[in-house]
């Protein structure tokens, strides 16, 4: 696949929710994930961490409101999205808006890397 076709098909599954779908498929099993400084998780390797990353995120959030992701840019094989949302953090009292800048990088159809770009909340740092 190329990396047109990869990010196509994975913002359509993430739009669908189906995040364990779109890793199985697409990620390769050494992906390197990398958040920013100051945030949970720093960087990670391997599908079992992202899946372990994914717990945890979900065990974070006490509501999810909404969410949105934009279309795809794609730079040889690099592809980019926004994602926002909002949701209300366990021992929260108000929602909050999260936004990011998401990148990825394609080798042979699998994402080989991912690095996110936002400002971590402080207090789940």
């Amino acid at each position: 696949m190329t990396t047109k076709e990869v990010a196509t098909e994975m913002v359509a599954l993430c739009r669908e929710g189906k995040w364990e779908e779109c890793i199985k498929k697409f990620y390769s099993p050494d992906i390197k994930s990398i958040e920013p400084d100051g945030s949970t998780w720093g960087t990670v390797q391997g599908l079992e961490a992202i899946a372990k990353k994914g717990q945890e995120w979900q065990e974070m959030v006490a509501e999810f409101h909404s969410g949105e992701i934009s279309d795809p840019i794609v730079a040889e094989n690099f592809f980019s999205i926004t994602m926002k949302s909002k949701v209300t953090m366990k021992g929260m009292d108000q929602p909050i808006n999260m936004d990011e800048v998401c990148v990825y990088e394609v080798n042979d159809g699998k994402v080989v890397k991912e690095q996110f770009f936002y400002t971590p909340l402080p207090e789940f740092a």
